[in-house]
């Protein structure tokens, strides 16, 4: 076995073992509160948010789980909150595309945390965006009250929630909500917003107030059914459109309802009949280094992710960190842009390293990335960037000015736009890569994704320079063994501040996926992305 074979062989281990333990956290999340909370719900004849989900979308197509990590690792005084509480995610339902939102009541009763909140609003983001049906399956207790104050009253909040219900209904797309459960206080608003509401009976319940708070304030006993139920809405009040006797007859009206609806015009992004691409799915694997240091031939990786392999590559011989290809993903027309890896020389002699984004590469993109525009052709970006060349050869050079030329040509780039963080995804280079803060249609990461200002090593030197200087400062002595112990406790701290894992929990990516399924994501995200307009490019002033 050659030497080349045994480092591909490391690279498909190392990131099997990374995909395994990311399974590992992904199934202890899917059981939500766990087994007691879901015997619980099946007590009551209840399903569960992802047994619903599961009935709800068409048996065998794709769904595009977004925010599994969402709250991962946060809020331990509290228990935690797997998944935000909410399962969210692209599913089709009657053959159509839609935006699934399911609360997950085994999860502190379907409660919104901080990460709640934010989760749905990245649902209805996604939704208006591509002007996706949504669809709500509301099982929630209401605010989470020990931290009313991060998820109430601010712009982000909770309230945006139902603003955007009404901003939604405007734009003609359509919202379903099914009340499955509790649907209390500010919360009994997002149902009734919605287009149209479906209640079941016995186990869905809606009001303002519940029988304690009721008896609190008006001294009234009543019984939850009497107050909320599915016959007070549906028979007396008239707030609910459908009755259902139970959770499946509620998701099949459902599916019945979608199945009704019209469709938007297509805005033609275009598509002919897909090809795999070159090699066996895992040799995607086998490309990526496992030592995160060395250098790889990205466009060898690339041949693994597009169609047949074929790229037509834009100024191939100019600005070289940074790939710039046309190509087909699942037969649909793509323009990618890709962080090169390898160490190069530019045709003037300068050494330029892998990964950096030089006054060159940066030029090269920015006009790339224009010419997609004008060609309707939405734009993927890879990620594995350490960020823009520095020193006083690059700032006499221009970079700033060629690096605010490509962040310029990124956020007025109208075309969607999708983001893979393979590796790192550093400083200003997650800016220029179409970082979160850029709008992507859809961002997910890989399992050796790393997300940050800048790397470890560099910025744990950086805080440790500083904590140092500060306590010589006071006077203080500062030996060689205490610095040693300071810098590792810092880069140990900072570590786990750029894994993907902190970034998904956070909602800075929408997933982490298996690499194998990121042709998956890419062409089921410009599909949903082919049933809205796009707006006139105009990059206004750019930097020359």
């Amino acid at each position: 076995m050659s030497k080349r074979d045994i480092e591909r062989n490391k690279n498909e281990d190392e990131m099997k073992l990374l995909l395994s333990r990311r399974q590992h956290r992904l199934d202890k999340i899917h059981l939500g509160g766990g087994e007691v909370k879901i015997a619980k719900l099946h007590k009551k004849g209840k399903m569960t948010a992802r047994e619903r989900v599961d009935y709800l979308i068409d048996e065998g197509s794709a769904f595009l789980e977004v925010g599994a990590f969402a709250g991962y690792e946060m809020y331990k005084e509290y228990g935690g909150c797997p998944g935000g509480g909410v399962l969210v995610g692209i599913g089709y339902v009657s053959g159509r595309q839609c935006m699934i939102i399911a609360n997950d009541a085994t999860v502190k009763a379907g409660a919104w945390f901080p990460i709640t909140g934010k989760k749905n609003l990245r649902a209805q983001e996604i939704a208006m965006e591509n002007r996706l049906p949504i669809i709500y399956l509301v099982d929630s207790a209401g605010v989470f009250l020990p931290m009313q104050d991060e998820i109430f009253p601010d712009k982000e909040h909770f309230g945006r929630i139902f603003r955007n219900n009404a901003k939604i209904s405007s734009m003609g797309i359509p919202q379903i909500s099914a009340i499955m459960g509790s649907c209390v206080a500010g919360g009994a608003y997002l149902p009734i917003m919605s287009d149209e509401a479906l209640i079941v009976e016995g186990t869905g319940s809606i009001f303002l107030a519940g029988p304690y708070l009721v008896k609190a304030a008006i001294g009234e006993e009543v019984d939850k059914e009497t107050l909320g139920g599915a016959s007070t809405h549906c028979e007396i009040s008239g707030v609910t459109d459908y009755k259902c006797p139970d959770d499946p007859s509620c998701l099949d009206t459902i599916k019945d309802l979608v199945k009704q609806m019209g469709h938007f015009p297509k805005t033609g992004f275009d598509r002919i009949e897909s090809a795999p691409p070159l090699g066996e799915p895992d040799d995607l694997l086998r490309t990526f280094p496992e030592n995160r240091t060395t250098p790889y031939a990205t466009k060898e990786l690339l041949h693994h992710l597009v169609d047949e392999g074929k790229l037509t590559y834009y100024k191939d011989d100019y600005g070289k960190t940074i790939i710039c290809a046309y190509a087909r993903i699942d037969g649909w027309s793509v323009g990618i842009v890709a962080n090169n890896r390898e160490i190069v020389r530019s045709a003037n002699g300068e050494t330029q390293f892998g990964g950096v984004i030089y006054s060159d590469s940066a030029d090269k993109a920015a006009r790339f990335i224009m010419n997609c525009n004008q060609k309707k052709i939405p734009l993927v970006f890879l990620h594995d960037v350490s960020g823009f060349m520095v020193g006083s050869r690059s700032e006499h050079g221009g970079i700033i000015k060629d690096g605010a030329k490509m962040v310029n040509a990124v956020s007025n780039s109208t075309v969607p736009k999708f983001s893979i963080v393979m590796g790192n995804s550093y400083g200003a280079g997650n800016y220029a890569m179409c970082g979160k803060a850029y709008d992507p249609r859809l961002i997910v990461a890989w399992p050796t994704a790393k997300i940050a200002v800048m790397g470890g090593a560099q910025a744990a030197k950086t805080l440790l320079q500083i904590q140092v200087a500060s306590r010589k400062a006071k006077g203080e002595k500062v030996s060689a063994t205490e610095e040693k112990e300071l810098l590792e406790k810092i880069q140990n701290r900072y570590d786990d501040q750029t894994t993907p894992y902190y970034a998904a929990s956070r909602l800075w990516v929408d997933a982490i996926i298996d690499p194998r399924e990121t042709r998956t994501w890419i062409s089921e995200g410009i599909k949903a992305a082919d049933m809205a307009p796009i707006e006139q490019f105009n990059p206004g002033v750019i930097q020359t």
